[in-house]
């Protein structure tokens, strides 16, 4: 299978399923080939439009997923092609686990609050008998500064050899963390996954189904914690969503007027004019990954 592309804002997001995915994952590792998974939302592409070093270590990910409705509704506001469905790392907890339990796949999980990390694992192995834990731990705070630390942590997760490893850290340490170990284990897959220990842990209560399927779930979010989520919601994301959906809905115009004037001079205007804003077609060394995606 041909995994797609969108391009938002100049960033490649793969146009995949959370089913797909969980497949894809679970059938490269059986293969033999590793890689890693940034699940991006608004923050993040915040984030990697300020953050140069950022960005360019989330480019190297295999996989790079919607994980937020506003990036799905900008998919479509572009128009062409559009992302099929958010794949979030706190439902993929749940998916990849149950199916990798049924592979016979061994998981890590790295990070969260204290004690969420050894939780989790204990009510995911309830929820799938036969789930094979290969460790847990949750590093202190300032880890990622002790090079003894990280050096240490790289010899127990070699030692334990996972297939699957969950990072639950937050966004950026989770993914410079993962940038730092995937070398190591050539073989396994490492996702970022966020807050989600918490929310299996039941730390933090996940909004309920039909506040997620309307889209609320920030809100959720924000009423649970809102010291620390009101400035990344009501004045990063709501800044940040602002320009998304603009130069998306630019993008749709400009294109719009290229094909009504039948593909002539004004397509090549367009593309003068706004080559961050158009949806490219991406040829496959670009993002597109070239699998066979069995059913689960």
């Amino acid at each position: 299978m041909r995994i797609p592309i969108v391009n938002l804002r100049g960033e490649h997001i793969h146009a995949i399923t959370e089913r797909q995915c969980v497949s894809l994952i679970l059938q490269r590792q059986q293969a033999g080939d590793g890689g890693w998974v940034a699940t991006h939302n608004l923050d993040h592409l915040r984030r990697l439009r300020c953050d140069r070093d950022f960005a360019e270590l989330c480019r190297t990910a295999s996989l790079r997923v919607a994980d937020g409705m506003p990036l799905i509704w900008a998919s479509r506001m572009q128009g062409g092609r559009a992302l099929p469905e958010r794949v979030a790392g706190s439902s993929l907890i749940y998916s990849l686990t149950e199916a990798g339990a049924r592979a016979g796949c061994s998981f890590f999980f790295l990070g969260g609050n204290e004690g969420t990390a050894a939780k989790s694992a204990s009510v995911l192995a309830a929820r799938n008998p036969g789930l094979r834990v290969a460790g847990t731990e949750c590093p202190q705070v300032g880890f990622d500064q002790d090079a003894d630390y990280l050096r240490s942590l790289a010899g127990r997760l070699k030692a334990a050899a996972p297939d699957i490893v969950y990072v639950a850290l937050g966004s950026p340490k989770q993914e410079q963390l993962i940038g730092k170990l995937v070398d190591l284990l050539p073989r396994a897959w490492f996702i970022g996954v966020g807050v989600s220990f918490s929310f299996v842990a039941g730390e933090i209560r996940r909004a309920p189904r039909w506040m997620q399927q309307a889209s609320l779930e920030w809100l959720h979010r924000l009423i649970q914690e809102p010291l620390r989520l009101s400035q990344r919601y009501m004045i990063h994301g709501m800044r940040t969503a602002m320009v998304l959906f603009t130069t998306c809905l630019v993008s749709r115009y400009f294109a719009g007027r290229a094909i009504s004037a039948d593909g002539g001079d004004l397509a090549a205007e367009a593309s003068r004019a706004s080559p961050r804003l158009r949806r490219g077609e991406v040829a496959a060394d670009e993002g597109f990954l070239d699998v066979d995606t069995p059913s689960i």
